[in-house]
This record gives structure tokens, sequence and C-alpha cells, in this order.
């Protein structure tokens, strides 16, 4: 038996699919007269933007030859994947409906399924 008093863990958040983990952009938005909006204004709209922490590995590729009987072929196939286009870092505008709202190590984030989203912007650095 391993005391629990000296084994370490980490917990480790894994999307699955073609879903994304968004950190919601709470930064205060301002209107055209220049008034603040609240949080909880902005959150009611129906597009909605924030920063991709985590992707899924995408879409599954059925392989007629893959067994579902794992314990049948002696031989593990490799799962196969169509990536995302989407990656850690980008800045993704995506619908609000489609999104779920999770909490994880006490901060909250949102699980989009890919379609969900209707663009997204990479920063790249450019060299002069």
């Amino acid at each position: 038996m391993i005391k629990k008093d000296f084994v370490k863990t980490k917990k480790n958040l894994i999307m699955v699919g073609d879903k994304v983990l968004i950190d919601l952009d709470q930064k205060q938005e301002r209107t055209s007269t220049g008034l603040y909006l609240p949080p909880t204004v902005k959150e009611k709209e129906k597009v909605q933007s924030g920063y991709v922490v985590k992707t899924g590995p995408g879409y599954f590729i059925h392989d007629a030859s893959y067994s579902e009987e794992t314990w049948a072929s002696e031989k593990k196939k490799e799962v196969k994947y169509i990536p995302l286009q989407i990656s850690e870092g980008d800045y993704a505008i995506f619908l609000m409906d489609a999104a779920v709202e999770i909490e994880f190590d006490g901060k909250r984030y949102l699980v989009v399924p890919y379609s969900a989203i209707l663009a997204f912007v990479r920063t790249e650095i450019v060299e002069d």
C-alpha cells in the first residue's frame, strides 16, 4: 500500500476529439458611448472570444480494419486523427450557445466544439 503523504500528483485536463478549452476573455469592454460593460452583460452575447488553452487531438479517422475487440488483436493499431487547425495560444471567436462552462483547479473555462469556432487570430513573429 502506498502512503498518500509521499505521493505527489498533478491533475492534467485532457481534451477529447474536436473539443477546445478556452479561457474566456474577461476584460471589460467599452460601448460606443464610452460606458464600460460588466462581465455579466458580455456573457449574454451570442459571440464570445478567448484564448485557446488546450485542444483535443482532432477528428477520429475510422479505419475499417480496426478491430473493436482489442483483446482479439495481438498487434495494437495506432489511432489516427485529422488535426484541428486551431492551436494553443490562438485567440478564438466562437458561438457561446455551443460552449459548456467547467471549473478546473479553481479556474473557469469553456469547452467549445471545433464546429462552433467562427474564426481565430494567431500572432506570429515576423522579421523585418
